[in-house]
């Protein structure tokens, strides 16, 4: 788990007036959740050093539990050990190896499409540079700069756009606008733990709404 490095809370100056709550309070209820999901500490980077295999298998993760994808990463890594083995093999091998993954057949294409590239330039260090790379949209890009150089963004997924809006974060359903108001909230040191915490809430208790509505509900309430 990342440090939080020790800027105190406090509302942006100006445009607090857009939330209900002040950053204090989001601070508090961001801590919870943490809490709540310290056991759970399965990270891709976490996995790999070399960071372009933590671009392939951020490209994998989306909609895909994090114990798949770093499973049949780890397979696909251990067979083409090199962007330009990925890139060079046949994408019928790269389907049936990553099938487990949800929408493997889009996203086999695009690691192969990204492999390519990426084994002749070097990776992009910019979140408008890896956004035309195949597959990276600008969720994808925030989450791969913030595991693999700790950058402060923000990624805005599905879960983090849910639990946003229940704990009163955000009344926007654009995700966009979504990352936009969590940065004006948060302080910017905390901007990269973000998506880790609340992704993994979501995916841990929001098997089950009722629960997680409890659960949010309780973290709402926190002063």
């Amino acid at each position: 788990m990342r440090p939080w490095h020790g800027c105190g809370p406090g509302s942006t100056p100006g445009r607090s007036t857009l939330f209900k709550m002040n950053s204090s309070k989001a601070i508090k209820q961001l801590r919870f959740l943490e809490k709540l999901v310290s056991n759970h500490k399965l990270r891709l980077a976490a996995e790999w050093k070399e960071k372009w295999k933590i671009l392939i298998s951020t490209i994998l993760s989306p909609q895909t539990k994090d114990e798949t994808t770093i499973k049949i990463s780890g397979i696909l890594y251990k067979k083409y050990s090199s962007p330009e083995k990925l890139a060079n093999t046949s994408l019928k091998e790269i389907k049936r190896i990553i099938k487990p993954i949800n929408y493997y057949k889009t996203k086999a294409k695009h690691i192969k499409e990204t492999a390519k590239i990426i084994s002749k330039h070097r990776i992009p260090k910019t979140r408008e540079e890896l956004m035309k790379l195949p597959g990276v949209g600008r969720k994808v890009a925030n989450v791969y700069l913030a595991e693999a150089y700790n950058a402060q963004t923000i990624g805005v997924d599905t879960h983090v756009s849910r639990i946003s809006q229940k704990l009163g974060w955000t009344k926007n359903k654009n995700p966009y606008k979504i990352e936009k108001d969590l940065e004006i909230l948060f302080p910017k040191n905390y901007w990269n733990s973000i998506n880790y915490i609340v992704v993994r809430f979501g995916r841990i208790y929001g098997k089950s709404r009722k629960n997680e509505d409890k659960i949010l509900k309780r973290i709402k309430s926190l002063n």
